[in-house]
């Protein structure tokens, strides 16, 4: 069974920083692709993206802000947010490439995404 755990969240000043993980057990596919999104009214935002080959991709409200990385021996995924501003609010979710899913696009990467976790909340203040 595939599980994904985030962590990190919390609330920060605008122009603070933080680093969500989120932790994959269960996943047994190397190539697929991992990512970030956050919660919207009406559905999710790709925020980053990294493939199997280390390939990453970024949506345009946070490219130069925002990196992604996983660590592959301890299957963990990282979002290192910077110069956050009050609009970065919102719950941020991993998620991974499965054969059945949600269809997203997260810059220049596209993926379906089937595994999720349960979300992190993320508030910057002004």
């Amino acid at each position: 069974q595939v599980q994904l755990v985030e962590s990190g969240g919390g609330s920060v000043q605008t122009g603070g920083s933080l680093r969500l993980s989120c932790v994959i057990s269960g996943y047994t596919d190397s190539s697929g692709t991992m990512a970030w999104f956050r919660g919207l009214e009406n559905g999710r935002e790709g925020i980053a993206a990294i493939d199997g080959d280390g390939v990453t991709s970024y949506g345009d409200s946070v490219k130069g802000r925002f990196t992604i990385s996983k660590d592959k021996a301890t299957h963990t995924l990282y979002l290192q947010m910077n110069s956050l501003k009050p609009e970065d609010s919102g719950v941020y979710y991993c998620a991974a490439e499965a054969d059945t899913g949600r269809y997203q696009t997260v810059g220049d990467i596209v993926g379906v995404f089937g595994y999720w976790g349960q979300g992190t909340q993320v508030t910057v203040s002004s």
